[in-house]
């Protein structure tokens, strides 16, 4: 039986001179993996239209030069639904996030090399391109810490 490890174990204490804030992380960390949860995966699960309109989805992956992309289209979509739902009920949290940071990182490669786009239409990708850093990044923190208490991972870990 794999050993059992605490969410509060797994917040590293900052330095002293940095300290004022880890009684309370330790206190709400719990709580605040929840709400990060709910907002990274709620960025994927308001992809549905995706799966509403997918003749639309295949259009743009055409005009992006993706191979196979009726096929690609219904896969991205399943998958986007698939990472959020993983996120906001926090069931196999880990590999929820994995898979995002897979999906982020083609769809970054794909769609949003702003460099190449028409000089009116770089800032907008590159507020996406930077929108999927950090989404990248906030998918890394909670492979690395779970989806703490409040969560379906949380319950059977309790279940034993």
């Amino acid at each position: 039986m794999a050993n059992k490890v605490d969410t509060h174990e797994l917040i590293t204490p900052s330095p002293a001179q940095f300290a004022a804030c880890d009684g309370f992380a330790i206190r709400t960390g719990d709580a605040f993996a929840l709400i990060g949860r709910v907002l990274l995966g709620w960025l994927f699960l308001m992809s549905w239209p995706k799966l509403v309109s997918i003749a639309g989805f295949t259009g743009y992956l055409v005009a992006l030069k993706v191979p196979a992309p009726e096929f690609f289209a219904w896969v991205a979509a399943i998958a986007e639904m698939v990472i959020g739902i993983t996120l906001i009920l926090g069931i196999a949290t880990r590999y929820g996030a994995l898979l995002g940071l897979v999906f982020i990182v083609i769809a970054t490669a794909l769609a949003h090399r702003y460099w190449e786009y028409p000089a009116a239409q770089q800032i907008g990708q590159y507020i996406n391109f930077l929108k999927n850093l950090s989404t990248g990044g906030g998918l890394l923190l909670l492979f690395v810490t779970g989806a703490g208490r409040f969560s379906v991972d949380g319950w059977l870990r309790k279940r034993g």
